[in-house]
């Protein structure tokens, strides 16, 4: 299990613009802090980008994945359920700051 420790994010909403798809969409930066003997840890960080929607459904994440700060490399990593979970509140918390 990834011990998540989030310490920030960025967020845009996402502008469809020929109105074909329902709904908002949002894309996270998130930053998070993962301890050092995680085999996930490198000293450039880590951080984990979400495609979250709102729509007539309700909210989900559409899509996800981890990346290293400041190169963008991504990481072939999948969050266990209770971080999935983690993120998807923080996100439904933070779509309009």
């Amino acid at each position: 299990m990834i011990s998540l420790n989030i310490t920030g994010h960025t967020v845009e909403t996402l502008v469809d613009p020929f109105g074909l798809l329902s709904g908002d969409r949002y894309e996270f930066f998130i930053d998070v802090e993962v301890e050092e003997d995680d085999e996930l840890y490198t000293d450039k960080g880590i951080g984990i980008r979400v495609l979250f929607v709102v729509d007539e459904g309700g909210a989900r994440i559409s899509n996800y994945h981890l990346y290293e700060g400041g190169t963008d490399k991504v990481l072939d990593f999948e969050l266990e359920e209770d971080e999935e979970l983690l993120v998807f509140n923080y996100c439904k918390e933070n779509i309009d700051s």
